[in-house]
């Protein structure tokens, strides 16, 4: 009887060994909070793409395959760009089908047609500079690897999986006619028979309210929805699977990592949203756009404050939100912005620039008589005496200004601004050229 107590005994403290090991090795496959944020902070770019998918197609019923020609110089979109005409599409191929861009011959001012993943990531441009020996013409866009039957004569693009976005942009250049006739000229001839996959759907979330733990209900799903370009991808796709494992070992864990997502991964990354990029003047910029390494910060601020943006190469822009004193910019006020002779933005460009301002918080343009919203190397500035440029804000015309250097802004009101320099010089992408500091007078 003893001897079988023993053995009892023994039999218990070997059970609970494993029992204790196995615990021990469950939390040693914890991930840590770095970890969680990581993994949330890789997602959430996916996230934001798939919200804007579903929104286009589930609710503002665009539909795939389908040019949208957004109206010339509306002010009914955030943050509206008044250089170009714009038109956009949500397009869907499958192994078997291409779909055919036709692009316009365009002479003599700025053009492009950008194509995007389902992470935010520039595929391509198609543009004079990026197809020297096919500028226009017939683009068959088709999934990388497959010759659908249909491509004919068209140069071929290749897409990383059935669906891309497409963001086509013509320069104004001061005849927005001429630039409104080649915006309907591209247009897409598209195969009867296309199998497209409705949006993956996820939890309805807002910038101002993001999604929290349940980014990682269904990663395997989400992952496979969409391959990424980014070099490190495989790596914190298996960050990802690691945290939903966990995640779904108890209540413990799900409100652990509801925890750190929401008192540490979201918080930080809108503190990286708030003060992103080089930052000089009262300007800030990112040259991490459209093509985003291993950045997985990056891609998200990106895409959460300005989704399908291009890569710097093609356009960069500089944020004006406060003058050279760091104080925030108010209609009350008269600022300056000076050129020195030889330092005109005209002079760090390819193709053009402009200057446009807005209201805030809202990000659409600011009412006035004149019906200026923006100044750009079509304006006809008016040089000062010493051969710099100027470029004044204030509610009324400053008696230093000529005419056209003026941008009006809301009477005691707060605005912001928006440089954008198209097909920027090497000066510009490697920091050497900045814009001239914002100086309130």
């Amino acid at each position: 009887m003893l001897k079988k107590k023993i053995a009892l005994s023994w039999l218990a403290i070997v059970i609970l060994g494993f029992s204790l090991s196995g615990c021990k090795s469950d939390k040693s496959q914890a991930p840590t909070d770095k970890e969680i944020a990581d993994a949330y902070t890789y997602m959430l770019g996916r996230y934001i793409v798939l919200r804007q998918e579903n929104n286009d197609i589930n609710v503002e019923k665009v539909g795939y395959n389908k040019i949208k020609y957004n109206p010339l110089g509306s002010a009914q979109f955030v943050n509206p760009n008044m250089d170009v005409a714009y038109l956009e599409s949500w397009l869907a191929v499958d192994s078997t089908h291409a779909v055919i861009l036709n692009v316009p011959e365009v002479k003599g001012r700025y053009y492009t047609a950008e194509l995007l993943d389902g992470w935010g990531e520039v595929i391509t441009n198609i543009n004079e500079r990026n197809y020297p020996d096919h500028p226009y013409g017939k683009f068959a866009l088709v999934i990388k690897g497959t010759n659908p039957a249909n491509v004919g004569d068209a140069m071929k693009i290749e897409l990383p999986a059935a669906k891309a976005k497409m963001l086509a942009r013509v320069e104004l250049r001061g005849t927005p006619d001429i630039a409104v006739k080649l915006q309907r000229q591209f247009t897409l001839d598209v195969p009867e028979g296309i199998k497209i996959a409705p949006p993956l759907e996820v939890p309805a979330f807002t910038n101002a309210k993001l999604i929290g733990g349940a980014i990682f209900d269904k990663p395997d799903e989400v992952l496979a929805s969409y391959p990424d370009v980014m070099p490190d991808a495989a790596r914190y796709q298996a960050l990802v699977k690691k945290v939903a494992a966990y995640r779904q070992t108890g209540d413990s864990a799900a409100n652990n990592v509801e925890d750190v997502v929401n008192e540490k991964a979201i918080p930080a990354f809108l503190a990286g949203a708030k003060g992103f990029g080089t930052q000089k003047g009262g300007w800030s910029v990112s040259y991490v756009t459209g093509k985003f390494g291993n950045d997985i910060m990056a891609r998200d601020i990106i895409d959460y404050g300005g989704l399908w943006a291009n890569v710097a190469s093609d356009a960069i822009y500089f944020i004006g939100l406060t003058d050279s004193d760091q104080q925030i910019l108010n209609g009350s006020s008269t600022y300056e912005i000076r050129f020195p002779k030889g330092e005109w933005p005209g002079s760090a460009v390819n193709a053009f620039w402009s200057v446009t301002l807005y209201s805030v918080p809202d990000y659409g343009v600011v009412a006035n008589s004149l019906e200026r919203y923006s100044i750009n190397n079509v304006s006809g500035l008016k040089p000062n005496a010493d051969s710099s440029l100027s470029i004044w804000l204030a509610a009324a015309k400053p008696a230093e200004s000529a005419a056209e250097n003026w941008l009006p802004t809301p009477a005691a009101k707060g605005f912001a601004l928006t440089f954008r320099m198209y097909v920027p010089k090497k000066e510009v992408l490697d920091g050497s050229w900045f814009p001239a500091p914002i100086k309130k007078k």
